[in-house]
């Protein structure tokens, strides 16, 4: 577990004990066997494509299986992890202990009037192209958001001006202790780039979205629009985990980070980007040592010449290498 505080606010490092043999008997009675797998390397279920495995991951495809994993990882006190498809996390290279609760297959869009309610592991873009396809409006700034649903109500994610919380009307989450509930934006204590989501431990089982009618041709316009802007700006043939860094007030990381001369900077297979410094990529097979080495180069560099502590963005779990 890291003590450095420059990465304390978005990194997560539990201890849990072995996973007992039974709990994957256990699982197996809520859970197909092609559903629960042991040693899952967690490189595949991210973005940036690194990152160490996961002692047991899950797929679940209804509500009642997530509830049933959560339960079961407190009944035996094991720690579990909540993943989307990892377009914004960063997994040590030592992997999660306990039980990765991944929802890529939640991944229901329906409509009801003027609002799309989405299951947590859909995908953000999907999500945008469903709402464009029946002429609703306020979501073309999701169009090029890579993450899931979940992941995206609970960092509040947004693009060119708009973001989740003003759209989002309300959520459907699991609490800790096995319960649904539904909950209202006000609940939520939504900001930029946070709420209270990952520190109340709550799972988001869906969200619902309020959106106004719109001709289709005009709303394609401003995605395409948009798209036109991210492929310009972004590094998207490399993977990446997205920005790394929050905005700090009244500038942003990529600025400074470009100004300091950091871009093209290089620890391993992890680079600043030439392209837009804000994002780190994976050019030659990094590994998540190289990325948080990177990580703490580029903000101790902003911090002596700028004195601006830079926040991260993407959120960091699980564990060193094991040795």
């Amino acid at each position: 577990m890291t003590n450095d505080s420059a990465l304390k606010s978005a990194s997560v490092s539990v201890t849990s004990p072995e996973v007992p043999p039974r709990v994957f008997s256990q699982l197996l009675t809520v859970f197909s066997p092609e559903q629960v797998k042991r040693d899952e390397p967690l490189s595949a279920h991210t973005y940036v494509q690194v990152g160490g495995k996961a002692d047991i991951a899950v797929f679940p495809s209804n509500y009642r299986q997530v509830r049933e994993a959560v339960l079961l990882a407190k009944h035996f006190g094991l720690a579990h992890w909540v993943m989307g498809n990892g377009s914004n996390q960063l997994v040590r290279d030592g992997g999660v202990r306990g039980l990765a609760i991944i929802l890529t297959r939640l991944s229901g869009i329906r409509r009801a009037d003027h609002v799309i309610i989405a299951q947590g592991g859909a995908s953000v873009i999907r999500l945008s192209q469903f709402a464009r396809q029946n002429q609703l409006s306020r979501l073309e700034f999701a169009c090029g958001i890579p993450g899931t649903v979940g992941g995206g109500v609970r960092m509040n994610a947004g693009a060119y001006g708009g973001q989740m919380s003003d759209v989002l009307e309300s959520v459907r989450v699991l609490t800790e202790d096995g319960e649904e509930t539904i909950l209202g934006k006000a609940d939520l204590g939504l900001t930029y780039r946070d709420s209270a989501i990952g520190t109340s431990g709550w799972i988001v089982l869906e969200a619902a979205f309020g959106l106004v009618s719109d001709a289709g041709e005009a709303i394609q316009a401003r995605m395409d629009d948009f798209t036109l802007k991210r492929r310009s700006k972004q590094p998207l043939e490399y993977p990446s985990c997205g920005s790394v860094f929050k905005r700090p007030p009244h500038d942003y990381a990529g600025r400074l980070i470009q100004a300091a001369g950091l871009q093209g900077l290089r620890i391993g297979g992890a680079e600043v980007s030439t392209k837009h410094a804000g994002f780190i990529v994976n050019v030659d097979h990094a590994s998540a040592s190289d990325y948080l080495a990177l990580i703490h180069r580029v903000q101790a560099v902003v911090k002596r010449k700028y004195d601006v502590a830079l926040e991260l963005e993407v959120t960091v779990i699980g564990d060193d290498l094991r040795m």
